[in-house]
């Protein structure tokens, strides 16, 4: 199978056009007229999935984040991403991104963050697209039935791959949670949005002290914070179904989801109390 034709499936479930301004999403290295046999997907385009992707003979590389998010004047090969361009050039590797495009999609990112800690019932966006109100950033949806937060705490941090980051909860340990509110990655710019919208407890990553301490003083959803990476991680066995269903059976690929783990943070301690 062409690469062309791998890309034209996957802009066909994750547009493009529905990139954020600033995102760059897309090929980023590769020739669309090339055979395409065996895709590996993953969250970072980084070394040891690099490594992984030649080490198994991917054709195609399939990763969330980008390699190149800022401009670029060159890549040479003596500096660390312009050396990941020449390794998958060199090994017939190509590369495509789907980032905020995939966050956004019906399904998308955050529906798979939901299932993966147990929200069964129907899924709506947090922040509805302005030209279709079922896409969107983050999603909303309730647990089969309410339990406390310290209980939930547990299930999320069961549901999502392991990392030294782990899962933090700021609330009321004893609180009641059943509608839940997700977003996938960094989700701090939706806390107020989330705030208003009748959760009783958000999950995101990436939040930061202050915005989730002076949003603690107002009534709103108690918070969640785990790994980014283990947020989004769940998406790529999705992105894969999606991607094996929207192909030709005649001709099919052999695709495979990594489970390195490419969470910057690598170590936790508690410290000594």
């Amino acid at each position: 199978m062409r690469l062309s034709h791998v890309i034209a499936a996957l802009e066909a479930l994750y547009p493009p056009a529905w990139a954020e301004s600033w995102d760059a999403v897309g090929l980023v290295c590769g020739d669309p007229d090339q055979e395409v046999g065996r895709v590996l997907l993953a969250v970072d385009p980084v070394t040891a999935v690099v490594d992984e992707a030649l080490e198994w003979g991917a054709d195609l590389l399939i990763t969330h984040h980008p390699l190149l998010l800022r401009p670029v004047n060159g890549v040479p090969a003596t500096t660390p991403k312009g050396r990941l361009v020449h390794r998958l050039i060199r090994g017939g590797t190509a590369l495509y991104t789907a980032h905020t495009n995939a966050d956004v999609a019906d399904p998308g990112v955050s529906d798979a963050l939901a299932r993966a800690v147990g929200v069964t019932g129907p899924l709506r966006p947090l922040a509805p697209s302005p030209d279709d109100p079922r896409r969107g950033l983050g999603r909303i949806g309730d647990l089969p039935e309410a339990v406390t937060l310290k209980e939930f705490t547990a299930q999320v941090a069961a549901g999502l791959p392991a990392t030294a980051w782990g899962v933090r909860a700021a609330g009321d340990p004893d609180r009641m949670v059943r509608s839940v509110a997700v977003c996938g990655g960094s989700g701090d710019s939706l806390l107020e949005t989330a705030r208003t919208s009748g959760a009783d407890v958000y999950l995101t990553a990436d939040l930061r002290h202050h915005p989730a301490s002076e949003y603690l003083e107002r009534p709103g959803p108690a918070l969640l914070d785990a790994a980014h990476w283990a947020t989004e991680h769940p998406w790529l066995a999705d992105a894969e179904r999606a991607l094996r269903a929207a192909l030709p059976a005649a001709e099919p690929l052999q695709t495979r989801v990594s489970t390195l783990v490419t969470d910057a943070w690598r170590l936790h301690h508690e410290g000594v109390k």
